[in-house]
């Protein structure tokens, strides 16, 4: 039986960082259920917002995240991420990470949608690309530090495992570490910790199209929820307005909101302007507005996708900060000099998850949970652009400091029985998880989009009741595999979502309902 002072699942900018300072205090174990590179942080085009230089404030940045959240962001939350903002990106800086600069040798910031000032620092648009090579090569380099590739947490170990009731009323749950499934030996097996981090990202595979990688199928939130932790804010996913439209691709390829603060404007098929109709801020506006404002000109006009217009900006300023845009626009047939990027609403972050407090521990003793995978309470009903991989910093940095001041106190559960496959077989009919997944996508994305109603919630969760019955008994009966464990955390995260979605008698933010019109 392994054990480990912490066991980290996940490899991205929450599970790295958390991982990179409390190695100072014990032996960190990460295990990742792909490759450790292969995760939503490289993903992440914009930036990273920070406040930096004058004339922006930290007050300022408040105001926006809060406006942005609809007011429904914790301001205690908001106020602690943003006033730790300029430390953590000085820990980024030390750890290697290289975001551009002007010729002055002043950062280059940028704007997007819902900020008031220049303060996305950036690496070209490949920011979370860099800033994931830059932190696992630190990480692999530590001999306190081991990552294991291809490993998948299936359970978290709770005294449930020993035989103790546990319900959703518990007040004294305690996480003793996880149970892995190891594909060298092709077993589960008990991985003991002090303290366990979940850092498992986000839930955009739950949905037809989206701009997550498919690790992305709220393994954490799943996991965290059977364990009996409290999960909120599920309803609110936020749809990025803006991803390349090329339906035989997945995942849908992101066309970063830097672009349209750049200058980049959202138009119809025959070349008209729509955003100024919707909110004065134009193309500008919150990520939630434009979505929904992009989602009902389709509808009007049947369309399958909108415009973004970049035609009329600076050649120069287009190669140096969108490369990576452009030279993949390029590989579809579309010089984003000359021609209008065809673009769609893509499911793109969970704004919900995992409840925790301001160090980032969960309901459930010795467990935290970073990243996007977790609620902290600062975005509220909608997220401000470039404050997720912000917050998975602020946050891993004071988990961190929250958990080892328990480390000493903490010793390895005994007692911790093997995984029990008995009476299990191996799944030789695959058909029976790709086509649940493929119901699951058309449920959620059919009914529980970005325009929603109290017919299709209801519709979702008669379906989703269906499928979550026949997904538990093939898992009950099957050998455990990635894919099946998948399928069975993504039902689990829809029905979160649609659980809240139903709860919330209004349109609020990302969750809005034809029932409820905002007043």
């Amino acid at each position: 039986m392994n054990s480990v002072d912490f066991l980290v699942i996940g490899s991205g900018i929450a599970g790295l960082s958390f991982a990179l300072k409390a190695r100072k205090y014990g032996k960190v174990c990460i295990i990742t259920k792909d490759t450790a590179e292969e995760t939503s942080t490289r993903y992440a085009q914009g930036g990273i917002a920070a406040v930096t230089y004058d004339p922006d404030t930290y007050e300022k940045h408040i105001k926006d995240t809060m406006v942005a959240g609809c007011e429904l962001s914790d301001p205690e939350i908001v106020r602690i991420t943003i006033t730790e903002s300029t430390e953590r990106v000085k820990d980024l800086i030390q750890w290697g990470v290289d975001f551009d600069k002007t010729k002055s040798g002043k950062y280059d910031l940028a704007k997007e949608g819902g900020h008031s000032e220049f303060r996305v620092l950036h690496h070209k648009d490949e920011t979370g690309l860099e800033i994931q090579q830059k932190l696992y090569r630190q990480a692999k380099e530590d001999s306190q530090i081991e990552i294991l590739e291809k490993y998948y947490a299936v359970e978290l170990i709770t005294q449930h495992h020993l035989g103790v009731i546990v319900t959703k009323h518990s007040t004294d749950i305690h996480c003793h570490g996880a149970y892995v499934y190891n594909p060298h030996t092709q077993k589960v097996e008990p991985v003991l910790a002090k303290c366990t981090i979940v850092a498992t990202g986000g839930i955009g595979n739950v949905y037809g199209n989206t701009t997550n990688p498919p690790i992305s199928t709220g393994d954490g939130i799943a996991m965290v929820h059977r364990a009996k932790g409290l999960v909120r804010g599920m309803e609110f996913v936020q749809f990025h307005p803006t991803a390349l439209y090329h339906p035989t691709e997945r995942p849908a390829f992101l066309i970063t909101e830097a672009l349209r603060g750049a200058g980049a404007r959202l138009k119809l098929l025959n070349g008209n302007e729509f955003m100024g109709k919707y909110d004065s801020r134009g193309s500008l506006a919150p990520r939630d507005i434009v979505a929904r404002a992009i989602d009902n000109e389709m509808k009007i006009s049947g369309d399958d996708h909108v415009f973004l217009d970049a035609r009329h900006l600076d050649k120069v300023i287009f190669f140096n900060h969108f490369p990576n845009i452009y030279s993949k626009c390029l590989s579809v047939g579309i010089d984003a000099t000359k021609d209008m990027i065809p673009v769609v609403p893509a499911a793109h972050y969970s704004c919900g998850g995992i409840y925790v407090n301001q160090w980032g521990a969960t309901t459930i003793e010795n467990l935290y949970a970073l990243g996007e995978c977790s609620s902290t309470g600062l975005h509220g009903a909608n997220r401000l652009a470039s404050n997720s991989l912000l917050e998975s910093l602020v946050f891993s940095h004071r988990a961190c400091i929250d958990a080892t001041k328990k480390l000493n106190t903490t010793s390895f559960q005994e007692g911790i029985p093997n995984w029990d496959a008995e009476g299990t077989v191996s799944n030789e009919e695959m058909v029976l998880i790709t086509q649940s997944v493929k119901e699951l996508q058309s449920i959620m994305s059919n009914y529980v989009g970005i325009v929603r109603s109290d017919l299709r919630l209801q519709r979702a969760f008669d379906r989703l009741n269906i499928l979550h019955r026949e997904t538990e008994a093939l898992y009950q009966r099957s050998v455990v595999t990635k894919q099946i464990c998948e399928l069975r955390n993504m039902v689990g995260t829809a029905y979160l979502i649609i659980r809240e979605a139903m709860k919330r008698k209004e349109s609020l933010g990302l969750h809005y309902s034809t029932d409820y019109p905002p007043k």
